[in-house]
């Protein structure tokens, strides 16, 4: 029997869009922002130390609720905390190549090898969040995607794993430019991502 939506808004933390159609641009256009993005990546990929504070929202097509999120990455260790506005009820997942540890949903903590399956087992969430770290930064992650771009240059959807990830605004004034709103859906699921804080170290 799945737990209540409402603790994982942490996680969905990654996505919401019905993507908007990309201008049409010339093959020339099209290779000089490509090329752009892929410089993004480079810079940003090996920054593997960074932090985010947001605002979420997020909806399975029935139920829905909305929180704040605190993301911390450390090299292959990170850390989900999420926090209903109401209640002030707190969820933590914790995770890295030794396995996860789910806090905040039991007296005690919930454990397993893997982040994907603790979070389906215990929230019925199915999230990929090798993806989630490269999709909340604006960059692919690996495998076959799809980017289209807005016309200040910068990714406006990205589809990449069954998931339209939708970038509504960005830190344009950040060098490399971050994202500051992110819209995903992966119907029935469907997520916000006000983000009001970015750290890189």
């Amino acid at each position: 029997m799945h737990r209540p939506l409402r603790p994982l808004v942490a996680l969905a933390a990654l996505a919401l869009a019905a993507c908007a159609p990309a201008p049409v641009r010339r093959g020339g256009e099209e290779r000089a922002l490509l090329a752009a993005q892929a410089a993004r990546e480079r810079a940003l990929v090996p920054q593997d130390r960074w932090s985010l504070t947001a605002r979420i929202a997020v909806s399975n097509g029935k139920d829905g609720g909305s929180g704040t999120l605190e993301w911390t990455q450390d090299g292959a260790e990170y850390t989900f905390v999420v926090r209903a506005p109401v209640t002030g009820k707190s969820f933590r997942l914790r995770g890295g190549p030794d396995g996860a540890v789910l806090e905040g949903l039991d007296a005690r903590p919930l454990r397993d090898a893997s982040a994907e399956t603790l979070l389906a087992r215990e929230l019925g969430w199915h999230v990929p969040l090798a993806d989630l770290a490269a999709w909340v930064r604006g960059l692919r992650a690996e495998g076959p995607a799809e980017l289209s771009f807005g016309t200040d240059g910068l990714p406006s959807a990205l589809a990449q794993d069954g998931w339209r990830i939708e970038y509504r605004d960005w830190y344009a004034d950040r060098d490399p430019p971050l994202p500051q709103k992110v819209f995903a859906e992966r119907p029935p699921y469907r997520v916000r991502l006000s983000i009001e804080r970015w750290q890189l170290q």
